[in-house]
């Protein structure tokens, strides 16, 4: 393409008459960091919009026009990108800048070109700054073999939680990890495993082709970026119960309801099978969420965590969905054989901590009412106080 801008090309004009380019337009998130402003998106009729602490926010500046989102759609892509892009009509990517890396999507829509971009910091977050409300984290990364699914909404750090596990066993163990994404999120360093990252689209055509490649190529740990379908999800679960360590990811906002849309993927005539094969490979499942902190300086981690114990195992095989909640809220002492939480708990010790208001935590709560009732279990405790106080929600 003649003439085809590059990163660093001026091509928005600013409140303060600057003309910003591609590059110019991502130091803003290395001024703040990843975990404050997260995705950029740029659209048509529209000034540059990025999201910080979670809320989106308008840059002082014109609206884009079409010539300039093509402009900066060029700056961003390949080639070979733009003709998947005018075929498909959308299309992903990353981009690695200096401090920071980027995965992206580029789209039509009604108005025309559009880019969605989030933000990743280049190497994964240490362990031990993800936020886990118990020791779980240690549990899982000495793990020969099991399923870990990571779940959440888009944007609430799944691919950061399990970037930072595996970086852990990485440096730990002297095994063989392999991973499938879409894109490849964060750049992982051998240490002491041997890491082969494959991105769907570019090294294999899709997650199932790279899965029954990967059961040949003497894996200990595998990353499925994300089961997407029957297909997928099959080979995810083989892969667990042939005695791998496996870690993917769903798009479901609690523990009970991830199991059962692992077991909608499939028809009903399987789902006893299914549900046998899962209570027997799962080892934990991670539902987390991003909660506005009381300082508003960012966001934290809420989770709720079920460990796949003897007796969580028979729940699942029996599909008795329902009782799955009752260990989470009763086995939660901070030892390998429990290392439970309820969402609500782990909210909870976030408002008793300070970390996060009551009035916003009962926001992102699953169950307020559940919700409401563990906080005044932490009110009843502090001395001096009834648990017949009422929780000023407004504070």
């Amino acid at each position: 393409m003649a003439n085809k801008p590059t990163m660093d090309t001026p091509l928005y004009r600013a409140k303060d008459k600057r003309v910003l380019s591609m590059h110019d337009l991502l130091n803003y998130f290395s001024q703040y960091g990843s975990l404050r402003v997260s995705d950029l998106h740029l659209k048509v009729g529209l000034p540059p919009t990025y999201r910080v602490d979670g809320d989106l926010q308008r840059m002082k500046g014109d609206a884009l026009d079409a010539k300039t989102v093509r402009l900066l759609v060029e700056a961003l892509l390949s080639e070979k990108e733009l003709q998947y892009l005018e075929r498909d009509r959308s299309v992903d990517s990353s981009y690695i800048s200096k401090d920071m890396q980027f995965r992206f999507n580029c789209f039509y829509d009604n108005d025309g070109l559009t880019i969605a971009l989030r933000a990743l910091d280049p190497t994964p977050i240490p362990i031990e700054e993800i936020g886990f409300p118990n020791r779980v984290w240690q549990d899982i990364v000495v793990k020969q073999w099991g399923l870990v699914l990571v779940t959440g909404i888009t944007g609430a750090g799944k691919s950061t939680t399990i970037a930072s596990l595996i970086d852990r066993i990485a440096k730990d163990r002297p095994c063989r990890i392999i991973t499938l994404e879409d894109p490849i999120e964060y750049c992982l360093k051998s240490s002491s495993a041997v890491i082969s990252q494959r991105e769907v689209g570019r090294d294999v055509p899709d997650y199932s082709r790279g899965l029954r490649d990967c059961l040949r190529e003497d894996p200990d740990v595998i990353f499925v970026g994300e089961m997407r379908d029957r297909e997928s999800a099959t080979w995810t679960l083989t892969a667990a119960e042939t005695g791998h360590l496996v870690f993917s990811t769903l798009h479901t906002r609690d523990t009970r309801g991830t199991i059962t849309r692992v077991l909608d993927m499939f028809p009903s005539n399987q789902q006893d099978e299914v549900a046998s094969q899962l209570s027997l490979g799962l080892s934990h499942i991670i539902c987390q969420k991003l909660v506005p902190r009381a300082d508003g300086n960012g966001r934290v981690a809420a989770m709720e965590i079920l460990n796949n114990t003897y007796a969580t195992s028979n729940l699942i095989r029996l599909r008795k969905m329902e009782q799955v909640y009752t260990f989470l809220q009763t086995r939660t002492k901070d030892i390998p054989a429990e290392r439970m939480i309820s969402l609500e708990r782990s909210l909870a010790t976030l408002v008793q901590n300070g970390v996060v208001s009551a009035a916003e935590a009962i926001n992102w709560a699953n169950q307020p009412n559940i919700f409401q009732d563990e906080l005044e279990k932490y009110e009843s405790n502090r001395p001096g106080t009834s648990r017949a106080e009422k929780v000023n929600w407004d504070a």
